[in-house]
């Protein structure tokens, strides 16, 4: 009659193998919005970029795999959540370890596909689980920008109070009072000497940001209450 092994007998083959994934969620902020970049997949559906880990390969090899398929390269991110829910692949059993960046609008490929995020919600249906995904970078992207000013600069080098301002309530999702939004970060910004010279009405002050300097605490109350 067998008898179950000694756990400290087992090796690595007694233990069952998941495929394991990455998926990257990139967002940007274009035409007033909030955005998040999808590829055609196989399936027939939207997905984001993602691809199943080679053997032996690290993770941050097979995200810039990943990102290849919506025609990126040299992106900075980072890892986001592992996703390991048994079922959230009909194919089997695989685990994903989503990773996030935030890329300004000029630097995407001219063949990105964009689809438009409002308050975490992706506004067509993505395969699998990445709306979740897409959510929980939302949610990454909040504790940053409520930090610091802009640090994924989407707005580029230099913007006017009101751009900054109109990106924050896209980002959060909120309007915020002008005066209130200006009080708690102007003391990030710096001048530049310069105006802008868009549009029909008065010239309006351009700025900067102040190197590394965080906003205030309070900031985020503003935010998010």
């Amino acid at each position: 009659m067998s008898r179950n092994r000694d756990s400290s007998d087992r090796t690595l083959e007694d233990y069952p193998r998941p495929s394991v994934a990455v998926d990257v969620v990139v967002l940007t902020y274009s035409e007033g919005a909030l955005r998040v970049v999808v590829v055609e997949h196989k399936r027939g559906m939207l997905a984001l970029p993602g691809a199943f880990l080679h053997e032996r390969e690290l993770l941050t090899a097979a995200a810039e795999r990943a990102l290849l398929k919506a025609d990126m390269t040299g992106t900075q991110f980072h890892q986001l959540a592992l996703f390991d829910h048994p079922d959230r692949d009909e194919r089997g059993w695989v685990l994903s370890m989503a990773h996030t960046a935030v890329v300004p609008a000029d630097a995407l490929p001219e063949t990105a596909i964009l689809v438009p995020v409002h308050d975490g919600a992706v506004e067509q249906e993505l395969g699998f689980d990445h709306a979740d995904m897409v959510r929980l970078a939302v949610d990454d992207l909040r504790a940053r920008y409520a930090a610091r000013v802009d640090p994924a600069g989407l707005l580029g080098e230099s913007f006017t109070m009101l751009e900054l301002r109109q990106l924050y309530e896209v980002v959060f999702a909120r309007e915020l009072q002008k005066d209130s939004f200006r009080r708690h970060v102007v003391g990030s910004l710096e001048k530049t000497g310069e105006w802008s010279k868009l549009g029909n009405g008065r010239p309006a002050e351009l700025f900067r940001r102040n190197g590394d300097a965080g906003l205030p605490a309070q900031a985020a109350v503003l935010f998010t209450r």
